[in-house]
């Protein structure tokens, strides 16, 4: 087959040259279009289910909606694991799946294992699927500051701006997934029943709620004809005025109704939050941007730029332009030039390697035409098998590079031969029976070499999990661009040495003086090493057998140290400390950390965000750190950090924003390394933590040791007296919803 495919490419010369052109310039726009990432799809596929509980205490949420939702989901088809975090008023269950499995479909069995469940939860509770997002998902942060001194927007202002301006405007970008504020004011219209001036009028609180329901509402009254045209009725109730909800009557007494101003407190207000922000030790809003799977990060993140850009006219008057905090394209931008430099500078290498040995342009030239027609294909069989340019797909590329002219060099080198022996016969052959000859003559000892190569890389595609998904893509670049470069000797490199080679002065000359003076040295070591062939044998086994020993003593992690140019750190506070409390520390740390000289801007959310999908309290703050380059390593200035918040009473972990969701995504943790101690007792497995904590301090190299703070929190607990409940004419039921409604609100 390959003597075919030589002699076939020999004898359609132009048509493979133009197949080479074409195939450079569909390989160039493939590129253009090809998604850039920081690392391949490692989206092991996963359904999210949030569950809004308001009001239940965690241990109720576990065992009234977790746990049905848990049982519902466990045993559906493809499912390999399913865990779950439960909060005050919040449930968020990760469903895991087989690698390979069509999200869209796992999400259907989930809505429909939700149907069934939603008979065994609480009323009122309704258990929603979070949108389709990525492990790498989290592109940006963008702060909004609220601006200072006198005419500085307020924080429902900015809060307005960020849920109905900005949101809006960033979800219409195609390839963004979600859109999450946190901070600021939500503003409500709230009503604050006056319990004392309720029983001064015999008002009761449902009589309230049953006006408040019927307050406001438009419907339709049908059509009408009316001089020869027909009109559609509507009726309209439905008001922003304040002072139509201040006179809504409640309920009547001697004939005169009693308005809600009489019996309430009504007017806008903050909603009460479980989140909030600080952008430079001062209060903002941040807002989090999730991609979708597979989007090109690079791409999506200029769509963005540029809406934020559109929207600067919208800003409100006080409020300082948004800044943006964290933008994982600089890291993308940053790999990819880094590895995209060092396959130009391999490339280069390459040619000047090529000249000082061949010391002709025109066999350096043909061999070089390898590179870019390999990785044009390659570019190519990555659009076919829906891969995208990162830093493992360049890898391999950049590995293959020195190799990819290989197959070229040596059948250069032998045509070049094999032409001079013709040109000094007797009776000279053909030209391309003397290019087709020479080529084939090569080919079974180009292939036999290149099966050997590629062998290597194979066991790559047998690692398990997301191990094979971050590592088979640089096998997948490295045997295709070799497997390219093989093809490309068989066609496009004949077909130039015919053109080229025959006419070349260097045919009248032997060796290069380099390749000649190589030559002799290579002589004398082999004439000096037979004699010592036993002694160079052992000396090479007892060098592997060394080799092979001092591999257990390397240092060993699943990923290199990345320098991403931000920080992301980690504040844990006791919990049951308050929001305002955790906003105060939250504050200082902030202070705290722009006294580095490194650092530029600092953000921090603190808490849960309203349509976050992580279960945090708000004794939890994440602080995004961006840094400027120095002198100093990354290192020092954590250490540096460290050093300024070991004053706060809290435990700080610090890791860098991707470095973060990848230890997530292996250990389901914030860190490279996670011991999980499991039982039943709480105090037992929290001194059991203790212990082997202390054990682990004096590790060198360990840092940010810390233990899960799952502590019980302070409580006021109000228990209803049933009979004095009945006495009232009430149901427990209907008294621990009107508590709820008076200390937590309705909505």
């Amino acid at each position: 087959m390959f003597n075919w495919i030589v002699s076939h490419s020999l004898h359609n010369r132009l048509f493979v040259l133009a197949l080479a052109v074409l195939l450079l310039g569909y390989g160039g726009m493939t590129v253009s279009r090809t998604p850039v990432d920081v690392f391949p799809d490692l989206n092991k596929p996963v359904v999210t289910v949030l569950t809004e509980a308001g009001g239940l205490a965690p241990e109720e949420v576990e065992q009234l909606v977790t746990f049905p939702i848990e049982t519902a989901l466990n045993g559906m088809p493809g499912v390999t694991r399913v865990r779950s975090t439960s909060g005050a008023g919040l449930s968020i269950i990760y469903a895991e799946f087989d690698w390979g499995t069509d999200i869209f479909r796992n999400r259907q069995i989930v809505a429909e294992r939700l149907a069934l469940a939603r008979e065994q939860i609480p009323a009122g509770v309704s258990p929603a699927i979070g949108p389709v997002s990525s492990i790498m998902g989290e592109i940006m942060l963008i702060a909004l500051p609220l601006g200072s001194g006198t005419g500085a927007a307020s924080p429902m202002q900015a809060r307005e701006f960020a849920d109905y301006v900005l949101r809006p405007r960033l979800l219409s970008i195609a390839g963004v997934s979600q859109v999450i504020p946190i901070g600021g004011d939500v503003r409500q219209l709230r009503v604050e029943p006056d319990t004392a001036r309720m029983a001064q009028f015999g008002v009761s609180l449902t009589q309230i709620e049953q006006a408040l329901r019927g307050f406001a509402g438009n419907t339709g009254g049908g059509f009408i004809d009316m001089n020869s045209r027909e009109y559609l009725i509507r009726h309209l109730a439905r008001t922003t005025r304040q002072e139509d909800l201040r006179g809504l009557a409640v309920a009547w007494k001697n004939g005169a109704p009693i308005l809600l101003e009489q019996v309430a407190k009504v007017g806008f207000a903050a909603a009460m939050k479980r989140g909030d922000a600080g952008y430079n030790s001062a209060p903002a809003v941040i807002v989090s941007v999730q991609k979708q799977p597979a989007a090109d990060t690079v791409k999506v993140t200029g769509e963005i730029e540029a809406a934020l850009a559109g929207l600067k006219k919208s800003i409100p008057a006080g409020m300082s332009e948004p800044r943006i905090l964290f933008r994982q394209a600089d890291f993308i931008e940053s790999s990819i030039h880094n590895v995209t430099a060092a396959l130009r500078d391999g490339a280069v290498m390459v040619a000047i390697v090529l000249f000082a040995f061949l010391m002709a342009l025109r066999p350096t030239l043909i061999s070089l035409t390898a590179i870019p027609l390999s990785l044009a294909v390659t570019a190519v069989v990555f659009q076919w098998l829906g891969q995208s340019i990162n830093v493992m797909t360049l890898g391999g590329l950049a590995i293959a590079i020195g190799a990819l002219v290989d197959d070229a060099v040596v059948d250069v080198e032998n045509i070049i031969r094999r032409l001079r022996q013709n040109r000094d016969a007797a009776q000279p052959l053909p030209l391309v029976e003397v290019v087709r000859g020479a080529s084939i003559e090569v080919r079974t000892g180009i292939v036999y070499a290149t099966i050997i190569v590629i062998l290597v890389f194979v066991p790559l595609f047998a690692l398990p999990g997301i191990e094979g998904r971050l590592f088979s893509p640089l096998g997948i670049a490295y045997i295709v661009s070799i497997l390219a470069s093989m093809l490309v000797s068989m066609t496009v490199t004949p077909v130039l040495c015919f053109y080229l080679l025959p006419g070349m002065k260097r045919l009248d000359h032997g060796d290069s003086w380099l390749v000649a003076r190589l030559k002799r040295w290579d002589a004398r070591l082999l004439a000096w090493s037979f004699p010592r062939a036993r002694r160079l044998v052992m000396a090479g086994a007892l060098a592997v057998v060394l080799a092979v020993a001092a591999v257990p003593f390397f240092p060993r992690a699943f990923l290199p140290a990345f320098n991403e140019g931000s920080l992301v750190l980690s504040l844990m506070l006791n919990p049951g400390t308050s929001l305002a409390e955790a906003n105060r520390l939250g504050f200082i740390a902030e202070a705290l950390i722009r006294e580095v000289p490194e650092v530029i801007q600092v953000g921090r959310r603190t808490g849960r965000a309203e349509l976050d999908e992580h279960a945090e309290g708000v004794h939890s703050a994440e602080i995004d750190v961006d840094l400027k380059r120095s002198g100093r390593d990354r290192e020092a200035v954590m250490a540096d950090i460290r050093a300024k918040l070991a004053v706060l009473p809290a435990t700080v972990a610090i890791g860098q924003p991707i470095s973060h969701r990848l230890d997530h995504l292996l250990s389901g943790v914030r860190a490279q390394i996670a011991l999980k101690i499991y039982g039943d007792d709480t105090d037992t497995l929290r001194g059991l933590a203790e212990q082997v904590r202390s054990q682990l301090a004096g590790i060198p190299g360990l840092v940010d040791l810390t233990v899960e703070k799952q502590v019980l929190v302070p409580q006021i607990k109000v228990r209803i007296d049933h009979r004095r409940v009945a006495q009232a004419g009430l149901t427990p039921g209907e008294a621990v919803r009107i508590l709820q409604t008076l200390t937590d609100g309705a909505h």
